[in-house]
């Protein structure tokens, strides 16, 4: 096709060197070759390019117009080069993984599985509410929750999250176990921001504010737990979060709601090594946490109800 260039990093290594030397022979001595093998470099990018990089004068070489145009632009290649050339003899890689907010718990636990796989890969996890933009490159894969509706990402379906309502001690010594989760009458609740509408947790908070006072709205998970946590009310978390807090209590063994998870990232991720390393060591996580993860785990057990009117209060 008319107007494509064929460069070659060689060639513009040559030309950087032939720029920062002045002459044919000083490169040669430089870069340790013979000052031919400059000027058959510099032939083949002239040739390449269609237009020359140099004047070639008695007291040295002179930058053309092109040549002095080209001399940022090949610096520029030359740093990047450097920068694979580092990455590759440090044997380092990065792979930035969203998620949800709450769920980086399960893959520091368990990171040193994928050290052991993957000695030189670092994992960088982003966590929160707003989904990040993979197609303009703000993560390399990301779990989400609930559809995915970009084109041109794969969304492999890995676990369904499990939600269920829970509170603090301090809040259930003032209003006890509701006894029924369809009336919460007297009850306080935690709600999701309006945004959040059509999450299934949230519709089911919405559904019982007839009965129960909204406490506040949040759209991020952080926020709804430290709420629930200083007593400000009931909420409906996801399990895998909520059931290792020390400081809440599940009031149902019930899974209120649920939602589908996917792991999303490009099509072209595929080809990148660490990346795939990173694809099978959150599928490895997520399916040996399935009952976590879903709100199933007998470690979920629900406490009996405190007699009304007890308070616990610690001894001396």
């Amino acid at each position: 096709m008319a107007g494509d260039v064929d460069l070659h990093w060689d060639d513009l290594r040559y030309f950087l060197e032939a720029a920062r030397a002045g002459t044919l022979a000083a490169a040669a001595r430089t870069m340790r070759v013979e000052h031919s093998t400059i000027g058959r470099r510099l032939t083949a990018l002239e040739r390449a390019l269609g237009a020359p990089v140099f004047i070639r004068a008695p007291d040295g070489l002179h930058l053309t117009l092109l040549g002095a145009s080209l001399l940022p632009l090949a610096e520029e290649v030359e740093h990047a080069v450097a920068r694979i050339q580092e990455l590759t003899s440090s044997g380092q890689a990065r792979v930035r993984l969203a998620m949800p907010s709450g769920f980086t718990k399960l893959f520091t636990a368990n990171l040193s599985r994928l050290r052991s796989s993957f000695p030189g890969l670092t994992l960088e996890l982003l966590s929160g509410a707003k989904p990040v933009d993979l197609e303009k490159g703000e993560a390399d894969l990301a779990i989400r929750s609930g559809p995915v509706p970009e084109q041109g990402l794969v969304a492999r379906p890995v676990r369904e999250s499990g939600w269920s309502l829970y509170a603090s001690p301090a809040y259930l010594a003032r209003h006890s176990f509701p006894s029924d989760l369809d009336d919460l009458s007297g009850h306080e609740l935690v709600g999701y921001d309006l945004a959040l509408a059509e999450v299934p947790a949230a519709k089911w908070v919405e559904q019982r504010l007839g009965q129960a006072t909204l406490a506040l709205r949040s759209r991020e998970m952080t926020e709804m737990m430290a709420a629930a946590l200083s007593g400000a009310g009931l909420a409906v978390l996801p399990c895998v979060v909520a059931d290792d807090e020390p400081g809440l209590i599940r009031v149902t063994p019930a899974v209120l709601a649920t939602r589908k998870l996917s792991l999303v990232y490009p099509t072209e991720a595929r080809l990148s090594p660490p990346v795939q390393a990173v694809i099978r060591f959150v599928i490895e996580v997520m399916e040996d946490n399935a009952d976590r993860i879903a709100g199933t785990a007998p470690s979920a057990a629900v406490p009996e109800p405190a007699p009304a009117g007890f308070v616990e209060r610690s001894g001396n």
